[in-house]
């Protein structure tokens, strides 16, 4: 969540959370997590309208003894005349916390916000363990305490926090993991900011920048999609100039080999197995690359899915992430200019290809609104792509597929188009030779709905009548 002149958009079922969090009767410990530049801080700033008992945010690459030193200085810019020498180690910084905390009562909650929490933890110096003992020791029997810690390292939030086999472990009574803003939310915070587009220029955006706050706040009004695109990634000291790499390396350390598996997975658009990885990025299998593969799951970088009716239940990994994919598609190869490359790319054949598999993306990210839009919402589903197995003799691959609990299987077809889909004779005879081997293949007794997920519409012709719905764009629109 970002901010336009300080009004909060979206993120309505966060900000009920903490609400729920507020009016519990009972000391909360409260992660906040999620990817850099998604608007955490912002969030939970702009819910408690800085109106902390005590407040911290971690110092970017400093050492032990400056991080120290910030909480001294945070300390006693909320001791209320207390006066705090600064801490040497970190166990006697929370002790002083536990003591200013102590001398702080009023009505209502304690709130205690510890920021960047990531950034404050250095080898040997015991800040995990110290949180843990200032929590189990004294924290816990507070109930009108509110501790909530925040990173975006959240490899490290969620192995030293919210899987800590330590004196952690089930402490956490609380999470919230903050997403990129959907569709609807790029929509709405765009507005907010008066900047108008029209809803397929909103999903390019977001096929380009994958529903970041930060990144949508850099759009300049008065400029279009493309004009802002130019001046943001490809125009030499741009706005977002780095940016790729500034985003894996605050997430991950050793981020190049995280950045490695990202590159391989935009080349290939169904995904990649384990094994296949291996060979494309020729890291070494052990322990460190499960870590990877679970860390990018875990930031919704990527998605583990088994291919339907897969009898092996072998793991495939799919890229998800729109921004990943822009990057490899065209940023890592574009040297900086001051020309207008992306305005130069709009109609191209290579902009076609990247816009088919960029929307499949949106597709799937939005399947839930894809999903109302069938009316199929209170149906238990399940989410797959499929291809052939390699034995197989007549290949195919289908990339959204919709399962459903009502013994219906929905086949999407995803066409971004800059106006009324028109079926050819070759696209129908496809999706019928995919549909039959798809069913055949996975020996399918139950309907299958053939879908059309397009930009407008579909031009009615003797080949349109093979989809049985169509769900247009405005759709994937939806709250």
């Amino acid at each position: 969540m970002e901010q336009s002149q300080d009004i909060l958009v979206g993120r309505k079922a966060e900000i009920q959370h903490l609400e729920r969090i507020m009016a519990s009767k009972e000391a909360e410990f409260v992660v906040v997590y999620g990817r850099r530049r998604v608007g955490k801080t912002f969030l939970v700033n702009t819910f408690f309208n800085d109106t902390y008992t005590f407040k911290l945010t971690g110092l970017a690459k400093k050492s032990k003894r400056e991080q120290l030193s910030n909480f001294g200085s945070s300390l006693n810019r909320y001791g209320n005349g207390q006066k705090f020498t600064r801490p040497r180690t970190w166990y006697e910084a929370f002790d002083k916390l536990r003591e200013l905390l102590a001398h702080n009562h009023h009505a209502g909650k304690r709130v205690v916000f510890i920021d960047e929490l990531p950034w404050m933890d250095s080898r040997a110096g015991n800040l995990v363990s110290a949180l843990e003992h200032f929590w189990n020791d004294w924290g816990v029997t507070q109930s009108d305490l509110v501790l909530i810690v925040c990173g975006s390292a959240t490899s490290w939030m969620t192995k030293k926090i919210l899987k800590n086999r330590g004196g952690l472990h089930n402490r956490v009574t609380q999470k919230l993991y903050i997403r990129p803003f959907t569709l609807a939310e790029c929509k709405a915070y765009l507005h907010s900011r008066n900047i108008l587009m029209e809803d397929k220029e909103i999903a390019e955006c977001y096929m380009i920048m994958g529903g970041i706050p930060f990144y949508l706040k850099n759009i300049r009004p008065g400029a279009c999609l493309a004009q802002n695109v130019d001046e943001m990634f490809f125009a030499d000291k741009g706005r977002l100039d780095d940016e790729f790499n500034a985003l894996y390396a605050s997430l991950f350390d050793k981020s190049d080999h995280y950045i490695s598996v990202i590159e391989a997975l935009s080349s290939k658009n169904k995904g990649l197995t384990r094994e296949e990885l291996l060979k494309a990025t020729k890291l070494e299998s052990n322990g460190a690359f499960t870590t990877i593969l679970q860390d990018l799951t875990d930031c919704d970088f990527i998605r583990r899915y088994c291919s339907y009716g897969s009898k092996s239940r072998l793991s495939i990994y799919q890229l998800t992430d729109p921004f990943s994919l822009f990057y490899f598609k065209f940023i890592s190869k574009h040297e900086k200019t001051d020309k207008a490359f992306w305005q130069y790319q709009i109609g191209t054949p290579r902009h076609a290809a990247w816009a088919g598999v960029a929307f499949e993306q949106l597709c799937l990210n939005h399947h839930r609104q894809i999903e109302q839009a069938l009316g199929i919402a209170g149906v238990i589903t399940s989410v797959f792509s499929w291809t052939t197995p390699p034995s197989a003799e007549q290949k195919a691959q289908i990339d959204l597929i919709i399962k459903r609990s009502d013994k219906v299987v929905n086949v999407c077809e995803m066409k971004f188009y800059e106006s009324d889909y028109v079926m050819k004779k070759k696209d129908y005879d496809d999706i019928e030779r995919r549909v039959r081997t798809f069913r055949e293949v996975n020996k399918i007794r139950t309907a299958i709905h053939p879908v059309l997920v397009t930009t407008f519409g579909l031009k009615q012709n003797q080949y349109s009548s093979v989809f049985q719905n169509v769900v247009t764009l405005n759709a994937l629109f939806a709250q």
